[in-house]
């Protein structure tokens, strides 16, 4: 029985996938034997993380794409592929964060989160999706639709509401993903993510580490390779069943109420 975890002849697009979560995304499909995509705004970065990818074999593409203008992404789409051949999983994962409470955010900032996580999101679900439509209308279902959440999609959390509205708003349409692409096979899910070691969080010698070691089950803050074992499961044959959720990994961190 061929293994149902093996991606190898998949392809994945990533975006923010040049570090971070998003790269520690791209690994882990790549050690499964899936090729990946990588989205990051920044060239150099695109680089070193195609670098690393490509040392597990697999074939890797990158490309300079800001989510937040439209036409870019689905230039992008296209690029890809053409140059991968096609698209088995799309995971929207760009996101930034900062600390400002609601009384204090502009209308600025806060269009901007939504611009980034939700709309960009959105895009880049929708494309991906279209894709996987045409796949499936030509006699070729399936595919897997991924967004990364975090735990502020179910907690109120000081100084990042902004955050949580995006991501909140990115979970609503995962699910109406799931409702509407079932039919062909293509899953929708979320991966909601606890305090993970990335440049976002200040890295694990951050002034987090003490908050996830103290609140945290398991204590400690996660690493972006926590996450790969979830996400090689929902792009691979094992998940076919499984969509519309909201899957939290977080070293058990809200079943622990804080």
């Amino acid at each position: 029985m061929q293994n149902p975890f093996d991606l190898t002849g998949k392809v994945a697009l990533i975006t923010g996938g040049n570090s971070g979560i998003g790269l520690g995304y791209g690994e882990a499909i790549a050690r499964a034997g899936g090729d990946v995509v990588l989205w990051g705004r920044r060239a150099e970065r695109n680089a070193e993380a195609a670098k690393r990818v490509a040392a597990h074999g697999v074939r890797v593409l990158t490309e300079q794409v800001d989510v937040t203008d439209e036409a870019a992404q689905i230039r992008g789409f296209e690029h890809a592929i053409a140059e991968m051949g096609r698209l088995d999983c799309v995971i929207a994962n760009a996101g930034f964060a900062g600390l400002t409470p609601l009384v204090d955010l502009t209308t600025d900032e806060f269009a901007k989160h939504i611009a980034v996580s939700e709309v960009g999101g959105f895009v880049t679900l929708r494309e991906g999706a279209r894709h996987m439509v045409r796949r499936a209308e030509a006699g070729d279902p399936g595919g897997s639709l991924i967004a990364t959440g975090s735990l502020t999609n179910f907690n109120g959390t000081w100084g990042v509401g902004h955050y949580a509205a995006a991501k909140s708003a990115l979970a609503a349409l995962i699910r109406t993903f799931a409702v509407e692409l079932g039919a062909h096979g293509i899953r929708a899910n979320m991966v909601c993510a606890g305090l993970i070691a990335t440049d976002m969080t200040g890295g694990p010698e951050s002034g987090l580490r003490q908050i996830a070691e103290e609140r945290t089950p398991i204590p400690r803050m996660g690493t972006p390779e926590d996450l790969g074992g979830i996400v090689v499961y929902l792009m691979s044959d094992a998940s076919r069943y499984h969509t519309g959720d909201v899957i939290t990994v977080d070293g058990g961190r809200r079943i622990n109420g804080s």
